[in-house]
């Protein structure tokens, strides 16, 4: 199996080199023939058109060789000899399938020495003046291009129109033929001049271009598209030129070739050498597939108004003056433009994060709703609890208010039989109405306290002494203990047990708990009928305890001896303990219970201590201090 896979192998290495091979015989080669060097850039730009358009079809691979004649520094006869004998030679073993001539003097040395070099070879002719073709011969039909076109009427227009107060246009150009751009410039803006003045500085040494450029004024303007030579013969790069013009010049350059952006110049109408290289990729694509309107040739080369941002403000060019087709470069960025990504993310983030604090807000109305609703029937429910209190004391409160009732019964009675008896007793008349008086007084707390604990209130908070609330608990069961045959032992703490809470709602809690404490001893003996109710002050904390001497809890039922409806007695609904657990820990507090030596319960109440520090925090003011159902 192995000795298989690697003959396999053998073969298929072959036959990919047979099918590359094919490809490299069947690539196209394209020769493109630059009138200048290779550093001006504008063969580099037009060269990068052509890939672009060229590489992007795989199935017809193109292989493109550049050649650069470099005038005008080198030429002449002999120059030109040894120029088309390298040429010949060179690509003698390479076919060339098109040739490009990029400007006028590589065009005519192409149609002179064409039949040497490239008979019958298809020429593309590129940035060729429509002055270097009207000076030709008639082109063969195979020989055809685009005549180059530069709008220096739309630049120079335009630099007018942004310097409304120039009256000087500075036209540079160099000493070379190359250079020659008066003839093509002159008739194009003639027509636009009208008061403005033109000078040409043509071919200065460096020293004296930027000395007169220095001392141009605010009615200057500055057209150049560089030069190659001066008339010294010193030669340039046209960029190198453009960017000592803007180095040197007091007034705003413009040029109409868009290499020139970035160096210094404020803009123009400007031709695009690569959009060119596009243009003519196209041109080729259609000869090589072998369309018989490969010659149809485009009107013009692309161009564009071009601006560099950064000049418009240095000139203090009103922007609102760009036209809305330009090209504005270095611009800075906008916010969205610079960081879209960046902003489009925090702005989904704050509305992911503003839904969510919406959410969170709706969440916590309704659970602020939730915890009303919880909290009225909470406060239902206590009210609900002391009502059943109540039912369980009405006996006790009956034979307390009847007592009274009756002693004050039999006062009124012995005062009628002593008026009636006649004779002047005011005496004993007086002393039986203040006893009357004081049996209505006693009844009347009676109903008080009661009507204090029965009555529905909103919950109070407000400062409290623990020991005084167990005494009021004490008298209002007082009358309960007695009949139960029940003693209440009471140990307050030395000094007062100050908690923040409301007074009703602890009082019902000791109550529930000492009413527990009375249940669990009802079948004691009577010498374990005492109930010891203790209060303690400790760090923070004051303690209240209650405890029997009954059988106490079992252990199974300690767990689940504050839960709803859970009770030890027969007849309990098992809400009491429940309802006492909930108003302590509303008031920040605990409470729990445990068997305690020698028999029966503890329950242990912890509050914490009332600050005064914080009185002023807490809103009293729609509360009376009092002393509860004590009255």
């Amino acid at each position: 199996m192995r000795r298989t896979s690697v003959s396999r192998c053998l073969i298929a290495v072959p036959a990919l080199l047979l099918v590359h091979l094919a490809l490299a015989a069947d690539a196209k080669h394209v020769l493109v023939v630059h009138t200048s060097n290779r550093l001006s850039g504008y063969g580099i730009a037009v060269e990068s058109g052509l890939r672009q358009v060229l590489d992007a079809n795989p199935a017809q691979p193109v292989e493109i060789f550049s050649e650069f004649l470099d005038e005008p520094r080198f030429g002449g006869d002999r120059y030109e000899v040894t120029v088309t004998t390298y040429l010949h030679d060179k690509y003698a073993d390479h076919p060339i399938d098109a040739v490009v001539a990029g400007g006028d003097a590589a065009l005519e040395f192409i149609l002179r020495h064409r039949d040497q070099l490239f008979p019958r070879v298809p020429v593309l002719h590129l940035g060729v003046t429509p002055l270097a073709l009207q000076s030709m011969p008639p082109l063969p039909p195979d020989v055809v291009g685009v005549p180059i076109v530069w709008d220096f009427a739309g630049t120079v227009a335009l630099a007018l129109k942004w310097h409304p107060r120039a009256t000087h246009l500075v036209i540079v150009t160099g000493a070379s033929i190359q250079d020659d751009w008066k003839p093509v410039i002159s008739p194009q803006i003639a027509p636009i001049l009208g008061h403005v003045q033109v000078e040409y500085l043509i071919g200065l040494p460096p020293s004296e271009l930027q000395k007169r450029l220095r001392e141009l004024g605010s009615d200057s303007v500055v057209l150049t598209m560089g030069f190659h030579r001066d008339r010294e013969g010193r030669f340039y790069v046209p960029g190198d030129a453009i960017a000592l013009v803007v180095a040197a010049s007091s007034a705003p350059v413009y040029s109409a070739a868009n290499l020139a952006l970035g160096s210094g110049v404020v803009g123009g109408r400007m031709l695009n050498y690569e959009g060119t290289g596009r243009q003519y990729g196209e041109i080729l694509e259609r000869l090589f597939s072998g369309q018989p309107d490969w010659r149809r040739m485009p009107e013009s080369n692309p161009s564009s108004l071009e601006v560099d941002w950064r000049q418009i403000k240095r000139w203090g060019i009103d922007p609102e003056l760009i036209p809305p087709d330009a090209i504005v470069s270095f611009r800075p960025p906008t916010l969205w433009q610079a960081y879209r990504g960046a902003v489009v993310g925090a702005v989904t983030i704050i509305l992911l994060l503003s839904g969510l604090v919406v959410s969170l807000l709706l969440e916590r109305r309704r659970r602020r709703t939730a915890e009303i609703a919880l909290q009225k029937q909470h406060t239902e429910l206590a009210h609900a609890s002391r009502l059943a209190v109540a039912g369980e004391l009405t006996a006790a409160i009956a034979h307390e208010i009847n007592q009274p009732l009756g002693a004050a019964q039999t006062n009124a009675d012995t005062a009628e039989l002593i008026l009636q008896a006649g004779g002047d007793r005011r005496e004993d008349l007086l002393r039986l109405v203040g006893r009357i008086r004081n049996d209505t007084l006693r009844a009347s707390q009676v109903i008080k306290r009661l009507r204090t604990l029965l009555a529905r209130h909103e919950a109070r908070r407000q400062p409290l002494d623990l020991n005084a609330a167990l005494t009021d608990v004490e008298v209002f069961l007082r009358p309960e203990l007695k009949r139960r045959g029940m003693t209440l032992a009471l140990r307050p703490a030395p000094a007062p047990a100050r908690i923040l809470g409301d007074e009703t709602q602890i009082q019902q809690v000791l109550i529930n708990l000492i009413m527990n404490a009375m249940d669990a001893s009802a079948d004691a003996p009577l010498e374990r009928r005492t109930i010891d109710v203790r209060v303690e002050s400790f760090v923070g904390t004051h303690s209240v305890s209650v405890r029997d001497r009954g059988s106490g809890l079992a252990d199974g039922d300690l767990s689940k001896l504050f839960d709803s409806f859970f009770s030890t007695k027969r007849t309990g609904m098992g809400l009491g303990l429940s309802i006492a657990r909930t108003i302590v820990e509303a008031h920040g507090g605990t409470i729990r219970a445990e068997n305690a030596p020698g028999g029966g319960a503890i329950f242990h109440l912890q509050l914490p201590t009332y600050d005064a520090a914080e009185s002023e925090s807490v809103r009293t003011g729609d509360a009376v201090p009092g002393r509860g159902i004590a009255g």
